[in-house]
């Protein structure tokens, strides 16, 4: 595993509330000069949703009410034979994100004079990208026995692509794979089973040479994520710290294996933000630290091995508000690493 020494050091989830790509980044840059991440903006256009972002090019792909069908009435085959070439020669470029689609993305790209120590970026996980898309008849793509075998190899591409270009601002890349639908795993809403749920995930981890990161916002099974190839799990340690510490000897073996836990400390609502300083998120950081250390995992080693994020996205916030979420952040950080690191 590459190294994940962070030291606590802040980046984000990816979302912005942002309508003008150039402010998000100015904002993202002035607060995360270490490990910085381009802005997804779904306030700027539809194309910008999770599940849009990332569809340009899967066969029979239509946006349509802020989503994305599989219209099975168009040629899919074609598509479909395209998208398996390009896999089985691992031809990226066959499958980029196109500015329209991640107008942060782009104009992150394009910022000259950018030197950090690592540079984030993040696409929607197969197991949520699969459950959400549906056919004609409103049936999850997932499954579909041909179109759920394309997904993860269709979004493994899109990884890759975006990994080979974040390389122009650091050879150091850390690529989330955001699952906000494994918080139904194991429930009526999910038919997968942990091995499918492994094997989707690891066939995208598979298209990333650099670090790679899964993100759920909510209660999970832990240790079907923890069982994957990831090297850092990112959770809501502000309202579920609970969630992670049910799994503790998971993460005790993860974290003895050099794996990191980013975690997501700073609140995504303004009501809960306002509430908060810099130092009541230290303090409520560490008492989610707390039952980890108690199992024998060192609290210098979280530390080491810990990055520090908002809760999830942050485009549901006023971009005031987001800012202070950021500007919160980055002095936690701070704080944190001062006396500790």
């Amino acid at each position: 595993m590459p190294d994940t020494k962070f030291g606590c050091l802040p980046t984000i989830i990816g979302t912005m509330p942002h309508t003008d790509p150039e402010a998000a980044c100015s904002q993202i840059l002035h607060y995360l000069k270490d490990i910085p991440a381009w802005p997804q903006l779904p306030g700027r256009s539809y194309k910008e949703n999770m599940n849009v972002q990332f569809s340009e090019g899967f066969p029979g792909a239509v946006a349509r009410d802020n989503g994305i069908l599989i219209d099975r009435s168009l040629d899919l085959q074609t598509p479909l034979e395209k998208l398996y070439r390009a896999y089985l020669g691992n031809d990226i470029s066959q499958f980029p994100v196109s500015p329209d689609y991640a107008a942060g993305l782009h104009t992150f790209l394009t910022i000259p004079n950018l030197s950090p120590l690592a540079v984030k970026g993040q696409i929607t996980g197969p197991v949520t990208w699969g459950l959400t898309v549906t056919d004609n008849d409103g049936r999850p793509i997932m499954y579909d026995d041909i179109l759920g075998d394309a997904v993860p190899k269709f979004l493994r591409l899109k990884a890759a692509w975006q990994e080979q270009e974040l390389r122009r601002i650091s050879p150091n890349t850390i690529i989330f794979v955001d699952e906000p639908y494994m918080a139904s795993f194991g429930s009526v809403a999910m038919n997968l089973s942990k091995e499918k749920v492994v094997s989707l995930l690891d066939e995208v981890f598979g298209g990333v040479s650099g670090l790679k990161g899964v993100h759920c916002c909510g209660n999970t099974d832990w240790s079907v994520l923890l069982e994957t190839s990831v090297d850092i799990v990112s959770f809501d340690a502000y309202n579920y710290a609970e969630s992670l510490s049910l799994y503790s000897d998971d993460v005790k073996d993860f974290v003895s294996n050099a794996g990191a836990i980013a975690w997501g400390i700073v609140p995504n609502s303004e009501e809960a933000l306002a509430r908060e300083s810099a130092a009541s998120l230290k303090d409520r950081l560490e008492e989610a630290m707390a039952p980890f250390t108690r199992d024998g995992i060192r609290f210098r080693e979280l530390l080491e091995r810990g990055l520090l994020t908002p809760s999830c996205g942050l485009a549901n916030m006023k971009e005031e508000t987001a800012t202070r979420a950021l500007e919160l952040l980055a002095e936690l950080s701070e704080m944190i690493r001062k006396r500790y690191v």
